[in-house]
């Protein structure tokens, strides 16, 4: 992703490598995060196996890839992608995404499914963030990618006003499947998570759907 300067999106020095969109020095300082459940993505004493919240009742995802923390730098530029119209910013973002997983070591999946947006939304914002975080990042990867894979059936109440019991029921079938998953190893791709609620909605459906394996790959992990 070339910069309209060549310069890293995040701190501004010039790049080594114009193509990423981001230095060696900030990659290096947004991946050295605390050790974390693989599972939940919350801090954990150990990275390699699922944490004694997950033990006790484990999310329906097999594993979640995160690549910081909700704060800065990347949070600003989060804010500035969803809410101030910065869309050239999703070839950087989405970056950091394939780096994520390429320092996790994963599989390529089959298929990525983005996180929809209720149409009065989408057409306010001008763009659904999840898409075009996966757009570039199904070209890399070499794996299907369907816009329109999960469609948002209701209107919802913005998530981040209401409390965790209150999310889960706010998105109660709230979305559609519109494709065939059965046995395919998927990939659910959104700019945050916070109590998760979205995206398990979303695994639960692709799980009744068929699908062998669900991860959950975003750019924050809220605390």
């Amino acid at each position: 992703m070339l910069t309209a300067c060549g310069l890293c999106w995040l701190c501004r020095m010039p790049l080594a490598l114009p193509q990423w969109g981001i230095c060696s020095r900030c990659a290096s300082t947004l991946f050295a995060r605390a050790p974390v459940c693989p599972q939940c993505g919350l801090p954990a004493q150990h990275e390699h196996l699922p944490c004694g919240r997950c033990l006790q009742k484990p999310p329906p995802w097999q594993r979640l890839i995160a690549v910081s923390d909700y704060i800065p730098p990347l949070s600003t530029l989060i804010h500035r992608f969803k809410f101030s119209g910065k869309a050239e910013l999703a070839p950087a973002l989405a970056r950091l995404l394939l780096l994520a997983s390429f320092q996790r070591r994963q599989p390529r999946p089959d298929r990525l499914i983005s996180v929809p947006l209720w149409q009065k939304r989408h057409w306010r914002r001008g763009f659904n963030q999840s898409d075009l975080l996966c757009r570039p990042l199904a070209r890399w990867l070499g794996c299907e990618y369907e816009a329109d894979a999960i469609t948002r059936v209701r209107a919802t109440a913005t998530q981040h006003q209401l409390s965790a019991r209150l999310r889960k029921h706010n998105l109660k079938n709230a979305f559609q499947l519109e494709i065939p998953v059965r046995g395919l190893h998927i990939v659910v791709v959104d700019d945050v998570v916070t109590t998760g609620s979205t995206v398990a909605e979303i695994v639960r459906l692709l799980k009744r759907g068929g699908a062998a394996t669900v991860q959950v790959w975003c750019l924050c992990r809220t605390l």
